[in-house]
């Protein structure tokens, strides 16, 4: 894997200051809070590989389908 280019990396420093901001600078909440979104998007992955596995598959909205090429 490359190193990501600088813009990804601009756009990580801006994420990280942007969370510690919304946990009052508090770096322990901030970390809490980044633990328990990953954790639930990890469920939420789970969940959507076990129902392709099960054969359940999303389909597209009727507006999507016309417009499809």
């Amino acid at each position: 894997m490359s190193a990501p280019a600088f813009s990804d990396t601009r756009r990580y420093e801006q994420a990280c200051d942007q969370a510690i901001a919304m946990c009052d600078g508090n770096l322990r909440s901030t970390i809490k809070a980044l633990i328990m979104a990953n954790e639930y998007l990890e469920i939420e992955l789970a969940e959507l590989q076990a129902a392709v596995a099960a054969g359940c598959v999303p389909t597209l909205p009727t507006h999507a389908r016309s417009t499809a090429a």
